[in-house]
């Protein structure tokens, strides 16, 4: 993963540049190990930001999105029986899965900004970013399952076990 120091080190210029870079296409890059270092750090920062919020909030007060409901009704409507507590990876990136999951994430296209970029996704909702505990999901797929997890008591377990008063 990136060091320490992280964007600060690329300064001021470094950081704009980093942050339109970002925002190009994918198609522009090919595969540039830099460019991957900046998303890896992007989603890693992302990770961070949102466990600290469900260990300092609770999560069932929690809204990730603006269409959260749509995206709760939705996802509980596909995916009814989906074990959101402990995620097994398969149910997520095996073929079969991607066929699945396809036609959810693209309603979302449109609605929710960067809905298929790559986002860091929790395998077991009571443990902590761990490489062993972490997979590399859209950023739909992280709404909704993030939002089951927080409206269905899942990630109550983070905000208890940090200290928070519920």
């Amino acid at each position: 993963m990136a060091s320490d120091s992280g964007l600060t080190s690329l300064g001021v210029d470094g950081a704009s540049a980093a942050a339109h870079a970002l925002s190009l296409p994918a198609d522009a890059y090919g595969n540039n190990p830099q460019v991957e270092v900046m998303w890896a750090m992007k989603a890693y920062n992302h990770a961070e930001v949102y466990f600290n919020l469900i260990s300092s909030v609770d999560p069932k007060y929690l809204k990730l999105t603006k269409v959260d409901d749509q995206i709760y009704s939705s996802f509980r409507e596909m995916f009814k029986d989906f074990d959101i507590k402990l995620l097994n990876p398969d149910d997520l990136k095996s073929d079969e899965a991607k066929t699945t999951w396809r036609p959810f994430c693209n309603q979302f296209d449109g609605v929710i900004e960067d809905f298929n970029y790559g986002t860091l996704l929790r395998l077991d909702c009571e443990k902590d970013y761990t490489e062993e505990n972490t997979i590399f999901a859209t950023r739909i797929q992280f709404f909704a399952i993030e939002i089951a997890r927080n409206r269905e008591g899942f990630n109550s377990f983070v905000y208890t076990a940090s200290g928070s008063k519920t």
